[in-house]
């Protein structure tokens, strides 16, 4: 298994990011350890490169993942790592 590359802190959740990943019957926690091991999804190679930039130098964390319904997931880690939050992109 993969070593955690930041801390997530808090963990939240907007209402239309869970009800879409009860909709998949998706996993959380297997979004959350793909998000801090630094499996950024489906980001653009220039946002991969500022994610690991980020990890380094403690700037916001994004990633993507697309559901098995179709529908896409961001998960977000502020800079300050206070919190981790699933949203909708249409939620930012």
């Amino acid at each position: 298994m993969k070593k955690p590359l930041f801390k997530l802190g808090q963990i939240v959740g907007t209402p239309g990011a869970l009800e879409e990943m009860a909709k998949a019957n998706t996993n959380g926690m297997m979004l959350l350890l793909r998000h801090v091991t630094g499996d950024w999804g489906e980001v653009c190679e220039e946002d991969a490169r500022e994610n690991e930039l980020s990890v380094r130098e403690g700037f916001r964390i994004l990633s993507a993942y697309t559901l098995k319904t179709g529908v896409k997931i961001w998960i977000i880690t502020e800079s300050d790592r206070s919190a981790t939050t699933f949203l909708l992109p249409s939620e930012y």
